[in-house]
């Protein structure tokens, strides 16, 4: 659906480098100006009702068939183009333009006013029209797709005369809103135009609804052909005399009755042929006298071309010097051979422009044969037109407090309250009156909260438990393991044998149900910290023990997810190539999904090294990944979003990590903007508020990217002198790589151990080989690749 204009731009709250798993903001909640939830509320008769849509497989609403009516002497089928407004909206919509419709039960227009204009014919025909006639009178120009939406009666009180009834039709209102709308009764017409374009098969249909109307009505099918008819509107018009027309010489082949042949007039001559063939000479003949005439004035060209009212002046032209009789002469010749009937072949001068009479005048432009006019609806710059933006945060001095029309601020950082907070919250939306159509989050510890709010407020989004499900990364596997199909494949064959631990008996239950070595990582835990490869028994029982000392809440390591406890889990480690699929899905279906490719980690930690997208896997490949995360995330509940999954690839197919139900964090998004143009946040935000985005089924990227990730602890050196956050901000706006900042040196300042990255360089390309070598050659110059940092390693398993 369209949203009004008076509606203000949506900023962004992610600045660059900002990353998801980040607090930067903890709930967005979108308002939007809907002709559902704010239906316009004008007059409208009590009889007159708008009739709910059926609905397709895809949640489009169908057009529904005309209701049969017992005064109508003539029956239509129901063509199958009338469907084709429906996939007009569709496609315009890929494009960002206006032309959604929809039924809804709220009245709309002004049925009863006197005025009901009905065009029956191409939408594409009358666009600027009707979009101007929405803006005028809104709902009271009618688009009828069918000639089955009409019914022709007879006109009470007036014998011999008939009156015009709509049924069903397309209204339009400002802003570019379109309804598809059931009139019962059926609205009368009171003016009536049919689009008379060649191949719709309505003509006849049309001439006879157009006849003897108490209406006026537009042109008849007898007028167009007249009108359209280049040839014969001239000579009519040179008939009357004072009228002056291009000088014209037309050979003409079983012309229409009313076209005559010999001279109409001093400048237009018409050559009948009794044949196609055999008229060289007088092809010759005729084309010699006319060039040589006066009546060509001081034209210097002739434009020879078809004629005919089939042609409606979209035949080719061709264009010949005056002076080459021979060539003017061919080419009338052989466009004779393609004559049919009722057609002719037309020589006219070309004129030239008006000049201006006093000097000084602009010189004059190019001449042109053809002109040509484009009409473009889309909104400015492709932005969303939303009317409000709400904040929900627990910095009051958050940046993004001035950028919203509501800021809330509530302390949401002790989730194991959520249950609770979601009440308040809503209680607090309620009280200021607000009317929401959609709630979402982008940072991982308020994904839970965000769905219990959206429970309490009626708001689409996945289940509270499918959320709790995926934030909880061994009940993520536990209960895909149980998942044993149909569908098939089913999800148990991507889930990875895995124990809780919330002690140490948890931690020696564990090593002896899950083989070693194995992954230790937190279970609400985001960013890689604290994750760790365990090769037996022992180091288990350390890591367990500095986790438990070192990260006990969230003042020790702000946005990691220990709001959340820090239990943690120990799950096998599998051998593969580490990949991140990033999913839209709405209403349990996969609208889009972008692969990329993430090097090799430093053991025994797991932080990330270096990426790679597209995806240089097979295309087979590819669509395993793609099937697994869509599958997982089904078998989790997660029905609406945009989700991002974390897959390793091995020998055995597609294995599990774990599912981040908010879209990927660090640079994808950025990355996915600048590759595919599908901006994921925006996909979120649409999701959250039930409009499903336009996303291409299968999105091509405009190029290839390469990036590592700095850390604080192997280029705290680089990151103060040669690879500053100043200089590679200079590098990124003079477009040498792309830059995405994740935090503040003081913030990266951390252990080792639990350190995440600090930023993100990535070197763009035609080919992955060569945004590999500008990436590696730009790395040694700052300084970031090193002994101890091998970019070059990082890179080769993209090769």
């Amino acid at each position: 659906m369209d949203w009004e204009t008076k509606a203000q731009r949506l900023p962004l709250p992610l600045h660059r480098g900002q990353q998801s798993h980040r607090k930067p903001v903890a709930e967005l909640r979108l308002e939007l100006s809907s002709p559902v939830t704010q239906p316009p509320e004008p007059f409208e008769p009590a009889a007159e009702r708008r009739k709910p849509a059926s609905r397709g497989g895809d949640g489009q609403q169908l057009p529904l068939p005309p209701p049969a009516s017992p005064l109508s002497p003539t029956s239509y089928p129901y063509p199958e183009g009338a469907w084709g407004w429906e996939r007009g909206g569709k496609s315009a919509r890929a494009r960002g333009a206006p032309g959604e419709f929809s039924i809804v039960l709220f009245p709309r227009g002004f049925p009863g006013a006197e005025v009901t204009l009905c065009i029956l014919g191409s939408p594409s025909t009358f666009l600027s029209v009707l979009l101007e006639a929405g803006v005028q009178s809104p709902g009271n120009m009618l688009l009828c797709l069918s000639p089955a939406w009409l019914t022709k009666v007879p006109a009470p009180g007036q014998p011999g005369e008939a009156a015009l009834l709509v049924s069903k039709a397309v209204s339009f209102h400002p802003g570019g809103l379109t309804f598809l709308d059931d009139f019962v009764p059926p609205r009368r017409a009171t003016y009536f135009l049919a689009g008379l374009r060649p191949g719709s098969g309505w003509g006849r249909e049309a001439a006879e609804l157009a006849r003897d109307l108490t209406c006026p009505t537009g042109a008849s099918a007898e007028l167009a052909r007249l009108l359209e008819d280049r040839l014969l509107t001239r000579q009519l018009l040179a008939q009357q005399g004072g009228v002056a027309v291009p000088a014209t010489l037309a050979f003409t082949y079983k012309p229409p009755a009313l076209l005559q042949g010999g001279d109409a007039s001093p400048g237009l001559r018409l050559v009948e042929l009794s044949g196609k063939e055999g008229q060289e000479t007088l092809v010759k003949e005729e084309v010699g006298a006319f060039l040589h005439s006066e009546a060509l004035g001081d034209a210097l060209q002739v434009a020879i071309k078809l004629s005919s009212w089939r042609w409606r002046g979209r035949q080719a032209l061709r264009l010949r010097p005056r002076a080459e009789v021979g060539m003017v002469a061919d080419t009338v010749l052989a466009l004779l051979e393609k004559l049919e009937e009722e057609e002719s072949v037309v020589v006219e001068a070309v004129c030239l422009p008006a000049q201006m009479p006093f000097p000084g005048s602009p010189p004059p432009g190019p001449e042109l044969a053809v002109r040509i006019c484009a009409v473009v609806c889309r909104t400015q710059g492709d932005r969303p037109l939303l009317s409000k933006l709400h904040l929900v945060e627990s910095d009051p001095n958050h940046f993004a407090s001035q950028l919203v029309q509501t800021f809330i601020h509530f302390d949401v950082t002790e989730h194991r309250k959520d249950e609770e907070n979601a009440r308040l919250l809503a209680e607090l939306v309620r009280a200021r009156g607000l009317q929401l159509d959609g709630c979402f989050s982008y940072w991982d510890d308020c994904l839970v909260l965000t769905a219990l709010l959206c429970q309490e407020l009626g708001l689409p989004c996945s289940p509270p438990a499918a959320m709790r499900l995926a934030k909880q990364k061994s009940r993520t596997q536990l209960h895909l393991l149980c998942r044993q199909g149909p569908p098939w494949p089913s999800p148990s064959l991507h889930a990875v044998p895995c124990c809780s631990l919330e002690s140490e008996a948890d931690v020696e239950r564990a090593v002896r149900q899950v083989p070693l070595p194995g992954v230790m990582k937190l279970e609400f835990g985001a960013g890689a910290v604290g994750v760790r490869l365990v090769e037996d028994a022992p180091q288990c029982h350390e890591h367990f023990s500095r986790i438990v000392r070192d990260l006990q809440g969230e003042a020790d390591h702000p946005g990691i997810g220990l709001g959340w406890g820090n239990a943690m889990l120990l799950m096998e480690f599998v051998e593969g190539t580490e990949h991140d699929v990033d999913l839209v899905v709405f209403g349990g279906q996969l609208l889009a999904a972008f692969v990329s490719d993430n090097g090799p980690t430093r053991l025994p930690g797991f932080t990330e090294t270096a990426a790679c997208m597209p995806t240089g896997l097979a295309p087979e490949q590819e669509a395993q990944l793609v099937q697994a995360a869509f599958r997982c995330c089904l078998g989790c509940g997660l029905l609406d979003g945009v989700f991002n999954v974390e897959l390793k690839l091995t020998r055995a197919g597609p294995r599990l990590i774990e599912i981040n139900p908010r879209m990927g964090g660090f640079y994808l998004r950025d990355w996915i903007l600048e590759l595919y143009g599908v901006d994921l946040l925006l996909a979120a935000a649409m999701v959250a508020c039930r409009l499903r985005p336009a996303l291409p089924a299968h999105p091509r990227a405009r190029g290839h990217l390469v990036g590592v990730m700095c850390l604080v602890s192997q280029h705290l050196q680089v990151l103060s002198s040669t690879a500053s956050q100043e200089a590679l901000q200079a590098l990124h706006d003079g477009g040498l790589l792309r830059f995405n900042l994740f935090l503040s040196l003081e913030e990266a300042l951390v252990p080792s151990e639990y350190e995440e990255p600090y930023c993100n360089v990535a070197c763009a390309g035609p080919s992955p080989a060569e945004a590999r070598l500008r990436l590696l050659g730009l790395c040694q110059g700052l300084g970031i690749d090193g002994p101890h940092y091998p970019v070059a390693h990082f890179l080769s398993h993209f090769k």
